[in-house]
């Protein structure tokens, strides 16, 4: 653990950058299976947004193994590094008044808890998203032929066969990618932010 470091305070605020930058900053955190469509809905969300003239960014469970976690497995003590720095991350991007999208299975309920408190803590709203489809949808889907390697005990700790998933109990949103459209999972989400407050013309802040 680092030692002999002190918190500087930047010269503008959250608020201030807020108020300049027209939008506000805050993380959904996408979770569910793998298959689920969490990947899928989060790219569609970034893009909607985008065009409603909102700043997103999309850190993605894969992508971000490539590299800031390259070092990391995927058993239980690194599963919870990974998320730990993502949900880091996140808020680093959320302060900076980007809405960050992120999309990792996160399979631990103290994992999720860890990176509401990390953001709630700073003052940042932290929206959960369970992306929910049953096992066997998600088997049926396997883009990535995880499921099938997993099955033929080629892939050990993969999460819904041989390594638990925790499904939020409480979550903002719970949307079942079985019975909605992508596009429908999208209006879900934009409406909630509208609703909260969270998606604002910019001309009410300016």
């Amino acid at each position: 653990m680092a030692t002999n470091i002190t918190w500087h305070e930047g010269a503008v605020s959250r608020n201030e950058r807020e108020q300049l930058l027209g939008q506000k900053g805050l993380t959904i955190w996408f979770t569910g299976l793998s298959g689920s469509g969490k990947s899928t809905l989060a790219s569609a969300l970034e893009q909607h947004l985008l065009h409603l003239d909102v700043t997103s960014y999309r850190l993605d469970g894969d992508n971000v193994r490539f590299g800031l976690n390259k070092d990391l497995g995927f058993g239980p003590k690194d599963r919870t590094e990974n998320i730990r720095r993502i949900a880091e991350v996140a808020k680093l991007f959320a302060d900076a008044t980007i809405i960050a999208l992120t999309s990792f299975i996160s399979p631990y309920q103290a994992d999720r808890d860890a990176a509401r408190k990390l953001h709630e803590d700073s003052g940042i709203p932290f929206v959960e998203v369970y992306v929910d489809a049953p096992l066997d949808v998600a088997e049926q889907r396997d883009p990535k032929g995880l499921y099938k390697r997993a099955r033929a005990g080629e892939i050990k700790e993969f999460t819904g066969i041989s390594a638990p998933y925790e499904a939020p109990p409480n979550p903002e949103l719970h949307i079942r990618t079985d019975q909605t459209s992508i596009e429908g999972g999208v209006k879900i989400i934009v409406d909630y932010l509208k609703e909260r407050g969270f998606l604002v013309p910019k001309t009410l802040i300016n």
